[in-house]
């Protein structure tokens, strides 16, 4: 068991070698209905955002100032609808939680809600609802979109920040999952899970361009700092497919072993870390080598995500209340924290 004290010393000799800052990991923790704000330099959770029904899928603004955070929950449209936040007028609450019309006499399509958050207080800025449970979510780049995943509704939704409406709804397949955008933001990456393959969606008309095809089960996905390579881990084979985008070819695929989940690349961008979530391993891929190298890591590795400018990366459990924090480098534990549940789509402040 680690202490608050060691977690404390050994991360800040590791932060205060590498002259980075330390920066705060928010960690949407669904069953408990919060996001849980650690300081990744002593390890403490110094802060919880709290009335977050199911978060799952969480992202950040491009400049740092917001988080959006997805609901699992589904409900009625109009019915349950989130308190106004205070800085929200009435009239555009209600605009925004407007009941959708029924489709052909069927029964009206559930919907959940996406929290737009200030990122250093919590406050509730803006709620916006989407149709269906939303799995994850991301952002652009250049600070316009934010895109949510409807699995069960076989779509993506896609909201713009600056109206804080929903402006475009694009059926990419079966079972989207992750999602990514190009550097230039002028393309969206969507993972289906159903159909094997990853849509590339053109941001300017929110059109499908074309369809890259991957292994079994493509699902967490991330983008190389350059731009040029794209990875995606294919779950139930147990494979990483490494993508040139400009081509949008698969050249290249790791075996890693039993089910993956949790996949981002590390801060020099030499290698891929990997939660092989049935394997209770994390799995390190050298990109120059090909080289996989595999630590203990048990139970279940689940979400994953790499501190920039440091040799840190944090891993969720499915099965425990915990947060490992490892080095990208040799993967050894770096220290453990307590949270109050499962951990999922984490984000670290800019």
């Amino acid at each position: 068991m680690f202490n608050t004290l060691k977690i404390s010393t050994v991360l800040a000799t590791l932060l205060a070698s590498t002259g980075y800052a330390a920066p705060f990991v928010y960690i949407p923790v669904g069953n408990a209905g919060k996001i849980e704000v650690v300081d990744a330099q002593t390890g403490e959770i110094v802060k919880e955002y709290t009335g977050l029904s199911a978060v799952h899928g969480l992202a950040s603004s491009a400049d740092g100032k917001y988080l959006i955070a997805g609901s699992f929950d589904e409900r009625e449209p109009g019915t349950m609808a989130p308190a106004k936040p205070d800085s929200v007028s009435a009239e555009d609450h209600a605009i925004h939680h407007a009941a959708s019309p029924e489709k052909d006499g069927d029964a009206p399509e559930m919907v959940s809600t996406v929290s737009i958050l200030d990122a250093e207080t919590g406050e509730i800025i803006r709620v916006v609802d989407v149709p269906g449970a939303v799995h994850h979510v991301t952002t652009s780049p250049d600070g316009r979109f934010a895109v949510v995943s409807q699995p069960a509704y076989d779509k993506v939704s896609v909201i713009d920040l600056q109206s804080y409406e929903v402006v475009a709804t694009v059926e990419t397949g079966s079972l989207p999952n992750y999602m990514t955008f190009s550097a230039d933001s002028n393309t969206l990456y969507v993972s289906n899970a159903g159909d094997d393959n990853i849509a590339v969606i053109s941001t300017t008309h929110w059109m499908i361009q074309s369809r890259i095809n991957t292994g079994t089960t493509p699902e967490h996905m991330v983008i190389s700092a350059d731009g040029n390579m794209l990875y995606v881990n294919n779950n139930d084979d147990g494979t990483v497919s490494s993508i040139a985008l400009a081509t949008g070819v698969v050249v290249d695929t790791f075996t890693i072993g039993e089910r993956l989940h949790g996949l981002d690349i590390t801060s020099d961008g030499s290698a891929l870390l990997v939660a092989e979530r049935d394997g209770d391993n994390i799995a390190r891929v050298d990109l120059a080598s090909g080289l996989v190298t595999k630590q203990a890591m048990g139970p279940s590795p689940y979400h994953m995500t790499t501190i920039a400018g440091t040799d840190l990366a944090y891993v969720s459990s499915s099965d425990e209340p915990v947060m490992r924090i490892i080095n990208q480098s040799d993967l050894s534990l770096v220290g453990q924290i307590s949270i109050s549940d499962v951990g999922h789509q984490m984000v670290v402040s800019k």
